[in-house]
């Protein structure tokens, strides 16, 4: 059997430390479980900080910002050091601001100079003392040696005498400087000193104290500083020929365990002061101190610069080019004065206009209402209420204003509202916007030097990344750099939701008051025209599925100028692709855009998931995945320009044309029968279709508004490199972080990429080629061979798209992914046409993807060979296609079903293809149910269009039936560890920590006054989420918990948010539903990132989109090497045998109430009552009982398609209950729930003892998976 890529079976293709790397212990991130909200426990409260706490972080931080109301942050950051010492929200930075901010003050107040220093130095001593658990930084006493140059008493400049705490010459600074192990090039280079003249200074004052010391070491040290500090950086010094003579060739850093770098040192003796020598300078000591602490060379200014104006200017490039706009149609005497324009921008500019100075003279009231209520409350005792000026002042009003209208511009059409928005939503996405542009400028204004990502992973010997050694050179590195720009950057705090919800209630509130279009209509009668002046913008209410929901709507002018006008102006940065190479991850929270904060991972609101991400981060168990983001992060890209020409000129058109919509709707309206009041079927009919072709215009129009962000930003980087930074959702899948242009989008956005770099294709890489444009076509389910024989009958075509994409016969249109399929038509053409079209070089990505991943995955897991068949892990000489085969099984069924004289099986004749059942087929062993299923295959048949939209709820019922009946024993092993999954995460969801359990039978009950029916108390202390390892060490905690909401009143309406600080009990129907699909989810992630990581280590170019792998076309017969070898090493690690490990050791102490486990679950773990001490009477309770989580049949479970991102499941918690619908029971009568309780109340067992034993394992061997030519294909 001749291997993928046509040559002689060959051994492994990655480097045998992976597989010693995959079988190794995975190191566990274990963290306390949550504890209920009315209980007060320190760990509890360490890991998870609860809102009130939070809020009053923020406002401190609100407060010494631009040094607003630094006595009332004091008051609030003394309660707070008294009341929760030891936290980790009261970080070492936090302590540095207000240092800094002490110091500020006693600049600007000369009478009471001398008490702002004495609370500096004071705080400075609690520091240095270590009673709060808060180390000094470089920063520390950076602040603390200029407020001794400063105002020490025998300064010459401000002398201050301080009697009220102890104050630290440079002596006693250096000495406690060197006691902490901390360079002191950091802390005179720190930024604290904002000039070269104060940095020269401290320079001598730690020199003479280290003179004085005797320690030489330091002398050298700032020797070299202030050496480093006078080099002129020569442009050319990557060039091997022209290396500085002057700069030392070898500076050695020494670092701590935690990253700290505590001495720079070289062995080479410094030149001797020269006459005329270049002065020392601030700026170009830090910019060579990060090139030695980082060990790589960081981005020259020029190239950051430019990506810093695209993230920093945005708001001031699209109020200039409104501007602009709003005098151009003045000039031209067209009216877009006042609101009669149509343009959008011209709306845009005037709205802006108006809302800064609303902003303004709000702000500035607001600031005056406010100290009004703190004389009234002076007094009070309540806790600090949360004022809005603090933060409504951290940025101009011209800022603000454009964030509110540019974020209002992009919730156009999300949340499922048609031409709006939901009001949470909009509430705090406003609120995030400015709190995420207020961090931007905070790192903007620090001018913190971005490292360069390395070129290539480091391949073999020690260095392998799988290796012991490699990997901890990998950490050492990245926690060095997390370290050095950590204590480089200011600090700030998160705002609560709350904060958000009520910033952003402002500034809407603002918007909504004066932003105004004009509307004229013609009176079709008289001719006379009427202009009305009307709101932009208007708040309602809608019902979504039986809810009553606010919304906010826009004026039907401006959703109508939303599908047409350029909106590229309106787009974030944080929404664009970068023009450098994103910045390498150094921590959960710190990589991607260089100064617009972004997360490793997508947590929605879960603060369980971010205490998990942050403690794994830091132990330095995220290393690989932190690699596997940059891989993916920097593939440099490009916009294709032939396939962009084109579809400007379709959009031009406004015409429907290979999936782009129409400027107008052209489907026809339904036509209203003549007999509808008389005949109520022919009134059912005509609603139905009136309902759907309201949805399908709706629809229209959103996909127009998609289309028009595409082609704006193709254009804006017309001719540039880009680049699309990455992080992961929850289960470890990667996404590019800007959501409009990317690979991962549509066939439109597909087509539109291609790799920067392009290589030769050689005979091999026009044979892919090939076969990739066959498989874009839809012909995928062929021979390699037939495919290319497929496209060699089709060469005419192909040079016809190629050549006359629209004029031509337009054979491209017709293919399953147009686009991608006219892109590779030119590149083909183009190959074929040049004199050597093995020399031709492309930069066309060429695609593997995988047949049924997730079913590839259970097949591997389980060694099933029936179904690793079904999907392709077994070598045969044609692929095999598990979903034809399911659409002929159903096929069969309906000619059945016709013979009986079925009218749904008539009108399904001969249109249930693959594609219909697919989706359906892909999920089943997800746990899909019936009611999903059903919707899956609805949708697919409206998509087909020739079944009249009132038949297609009862057609998709009936396929659904026999959909899932077809598949029946085909995945048996696939269902087998479903079912043994499910089982596993129901248990785990009814756990309760052991401690927890002794606690909650001691605790006194706190009484609820609105709890009408008293609940057992072990009810509440189920707060355990399924929590497991990926084999790269990323922890994946499953987030669904019962929904706790808050309720705010806005000045709009009122809302309930979620509150993701306050725990609840976990919901165990979502945390065993979902598990299974979010398990192989994370299984595919780490296939994925080991594939990059292997790709990037042999110079292969690597883009993904879950199981699709993206290369150049000469790269593939590589990559289909690695993509086999990586997935066999996976599966050859025992997986499951790890998770069922995992599972014992992180639940080892917790237990299960015994009433929780009657009914099926009882029945389906198949325990001996001898065993755990129960009667027979016990055995029948349990046994006739229903578990809770068994009444009730959701139809909303969890099976989430392969390419579902389920990170847009809203926060805001306006979405409708499950239905509950009661089991019917049989005639036999049970006991009541109370005689349940009462007899096995107080009675537990161990998790780890009724925890099911691992499924039977078949006899299929994963090696086999090298001789299938169709596993990726």
């Amino acid at each position: 059997m001749p291997s993928p890529s046509g040559s002689e079976k060959r051994p492994s293709s990655i480097h045998a430390d992976m597989h010693g790397f995959l079988n190794r212990r995975s190191p566990y991130t274990i963290l306390p479980t949550p504890t209920p909200e009315d209980v007060i426990s320190q760990p509890g409260d360490i890991f998870f900080t609860d809102s009130p706490t939070q809020d009053q972080v923020s406002v401190i931080e609100a407060c010494l910002r631009g040094l607003h109301d630094v006595p009332r942050a004091k008051g609030i950051f003394e309660r707070l050091r008294s009341t929760r010492q030891g936290d980790p929200i009261l970080e070492a930075r936090m302590y540095n601001s207000f240092i800094e901010a002490y110091l500020e003050m006693a600049h600007r107040e000369e009478l009471n100079r001398p008490n702002w220093l004495e609370d500096a130095w004071a705080l400075y001593n609690d520091m240095e003392r270590g009673h709060e658990k808060v180390d000094p930084t470089p920063n520390t006493y950076a602040l603390m040696l200029q407020a001794w140059l400063r105002y020490n008493p025998d300064s010459s400049r401000q002398p201050v005498y301080i009697s009220g705490a102890e104050v630290h010459d440079p002596v006693s600074l250096l000495r406690n400087i060197i006691g902490r192990q901390i360079s002191p090039a950091l802390v005179v280079s720190d930024r604290a000193f904002t000039s070269n003249e104060e940095a020269t200074e401290a320079i001598k004052a730690l020199s003479k104290a280290a003179a004085e010391m005797g320690l030489a070491s330091v002398v050298n040290e700032l020797g070299l500083t202030e050496f480093l500090g006078k080099q002129i950086e020569d442009p050319l010094e990557d060039v091997p020929e022209v290396v500085p003579v002057m700069r030392p060739k070898k500076i050695e850093v020494v670092q701590h365990d935690d990253g700290r770098v505590t001495q720079l040192a070289t062995d080479e003796p410094l030149p001797e002061r020269a006459q005329g020598e270049v002065p020392f300078n601030l700026e170009t000591l830090r910019r060579h101190l990060s090139q030695v602490v980082l060990a790589r060379r960081v981005l020259s200014e020029d190239v950051a610069a430019r990506q810093r104006l695209l993230e920093q200017s945005v708001y001031s490039v699209a109020v200039e080019r409104m501007k602009h706009q709003a005098e151009m149609m003045d000039q031209l005497g067209l009216p877009s004065k006042g609101l009669q324009s149509n343009d959008l921008k011209s709306w845009m500019w005037e709205w802006h206009q108006k809302l800064q100075q609303r902003i303004k003279a709000e702000v500035e009231n607001l600031i005056v209402e406010e100290r009004i209520l703190a004389r009234m409350k002076r007094r009070s005792t309540k806790s600090e209420e949360i004022l809005l000026s603090p933060f409504l002042r951290m940025l101009s009003p011209e800022k603000l204003s454009l964030i509110t209208i540019m974020e209002m511009m992009n919730l156009h059409g999300s949340g499922g509202v048609q031409d709006g928005m939901k009001t949470a939503r909009a509430l705090l996405s406003v609120g995030r916007a400015v709190e995420a542009e207020h961090k931007a400028e905070i790192c903007k204004k620090n001018n913190i030097s971005i490292p360069v990502p390395a070129v290539n992973a480091p391949r073999a010997g020690v260095q392998n990344i799988f290796t012991g050694d490699g990997y901890k050179d990998l950490y050492a590195r990245r926690v060095t750099a997390a370290k050095y720009m950590e204590d480089a950057e200011e600090w700030t705090s998160d705002w609560s939701q709350l904060i958000r919800v009520k910033v952003g209630s402002f500034l809407l509130d603002c918007i909504m008051d004066v932003a105004t279009v004009s509307r004229t209509i013609q009176d079709p009668r008289t001719g006379e025209k009427f202009t009305e002046e009307q709101p932009a913008f208007s708040h309602s209410y809608e019902y979504q599925r039986g809810r009553k929901l606010g919304v906010i709507k826009f004026n039907p002018a401006v959703a109508d100028r939303m599908s047409k006008d350029p909106i590229a102006d309106t787009l974030h940065p944080r929404h664009l692709p970068m023009l450098v190479k994103p910045k390498p991850w150094l921590s959960y929270n710190n990589g991607g855009y260089l100064y617009s904060r972004s997360w490793a991972m997508r947590f929605k609101d879960s603060r369980e998931q971010e205490i998990y991400l942050r403690h794994a981060s830091e132990a330095g168990r995220l290393e690989l995945v932190f690699a596997g983001l940059d891989v993916l992060g920097s593939t440099p890209w490009q916009i294709n320009r032939r396939v962009f020409d084109v579809v400007l000129q379709v959009w031009n058109s406004g015409e429907r044309f290979a999936k782009i919509p129409p400027a107008i709707p052209d489907e026809p309206e339904p036509v209203r029968p003549e007999n509808m009041d008389t005949d109520n079927k022919a009134k059912v009919v005509y609603l139905e279709r009136q309902r759907q072709w309201m949805q399908n215009k709706a629809a229209n129009h959103s996909d127009r508004c998609s289309v028009n962000y595409k082609v704006e930003i193709a254009r804006a980087f017309l001719g540039d490199t880009i680049y699309l930074p990455h992080n992961v959702d929850f289960r470890g899948r990667a996404y590019p972080i800007p959501p409009h242009l990317s690979h991962i989008g549509d066939d439109l956005s597909r087509g539109l990429l291609i790799f920067e770099e392009k290589k030769p294709l050689g005979t091999r890489g026009l044979r892919w080629l090939k076969i990739h444009l066959a498989n874009l076509y839809g012909y995928d389910k062929a021979s390699f061979d037939e495919r290319v024989e497929y496209v060699h009958k089709h060469l005419e075509d192909i040079f016809d798209s190629a050549d006359k994409p629209l004029e031509g016969r337009r054979w491209w249109t017709k293919a399953d992914d147009p686009w991608q399929c006219l892109a590779t038509c030119m590149e083909l053409t183009s190959a074929l046409r040049s004199p050597d079209p093995e020399a031709y070089e492309c930069g066309l990505p060429v695609h593997q993807d995988g047949t049924c991943n997730g079913l590839q995955h259970y097949a591997a897991l389980g060694g099933d060979a029936q179904g690793a068949a079904q999907v392709n892990l077994a070598a045969a000489d044609r692929p095999s296609d598990v979903y034809t085969y399911v659409a002929n099984m159903v096929e069969k069924q309906i000619e059945e079903d016709i013979k009986k004289d079925d009218p749904i099986a008539k009108l399904l004749e001969g249109k249930v293809s693959r594609k219909v059942v697919k989706q359906t087929v892909m999920t089943t062993v997800y746990g899909v149910t019936y009611v999903g299923a059903r919707d899956q295959i609805e949708r697919q048949l409206k998509d087909r269009g020739d079944i009249p939209a009132e038949m297609c709820w009862s057609a998709s019922a009936y396929l659904a039936k026999n959909v899932l009946a077809s598949i029946g024993d085909l995945f048996k092993g696939a269902k087998d560890i479903q079912n043994w999954l499910n089982l596993c995460a129901r248990l785990i969801a009814k756990a309760i920590p052991q401690d927890r359990l002794v606690q909650s039978f001691t605790e006194p009950e706190k009484p609820n006054a609105r709890s009408r029916k008293k609940e057992p108390r072990w009810k509440k202390e189920q707060m355990t989420s399924v929590v497991w390892t990926t084999p790269l060490g990323l922890p994946i905690v499953q987030p669904y918990r019962a929904v706790k909401r808050k309720q705010v009143m806005t000045s709009i309406q009122t809302v309930f948010i979620s509150d993701p600080t306050s725990p609840s009990t976990v919901n165990a129907q979502k945390q065993a539903s979902a598990f299974p699909p979010n398990f192989i989810h994370s299984l595919d992630a780490t296939h994925m990132m080991l594939t990059a990581l292997e790709c990037r280590a042999r110079g292969l170019t690597f883009a993904s989109v879950h199981d699709s792998y993206w290369t150049h076309a000469s790269s593939i017969d590589q990559m289909s090497e690695i993509i086999r070898d990586t997935f066999i090493a996976l599966h050859s690690s025992d997986v499951l045998k790890g998770l069922y490990d995992e599972f014992r050791e992180r639940y080892a102490d917790y237990k299960i109430p015994l009433v929780s486990l009657r009914g099926n679950a009882f029945k389906k773990l198949n325990l001996a009552p001898e065993q755990l001490g129960l009667t027979s009477e016990d055995t029948k309770l349990l046994t006739e009982g229903v578990a809770e989580d068994e009444e009730m049949l959701d139809e909303d479970a969890l099976a989430l398609d392969e390419d579902e991102d389920e990170l847009e499941a809203l926060t805001e918690v306006e979405q409708e209950k499950p239905k509950k619908v009661v089991r019917k029971r049989g005639p036999r009568k049970i006991k009541s729930e109370a005689d349940i309780e009462a007899r096995l109340a107080g009675r537990f067992i161990n998790l780890v003892d009724v925890l099911p034993p691992l499924p039977e394992k078949g006899k299929f061997d994963v090696k086999a998976i090298k001789e299938s030519q169709y596993f990726f294909s």
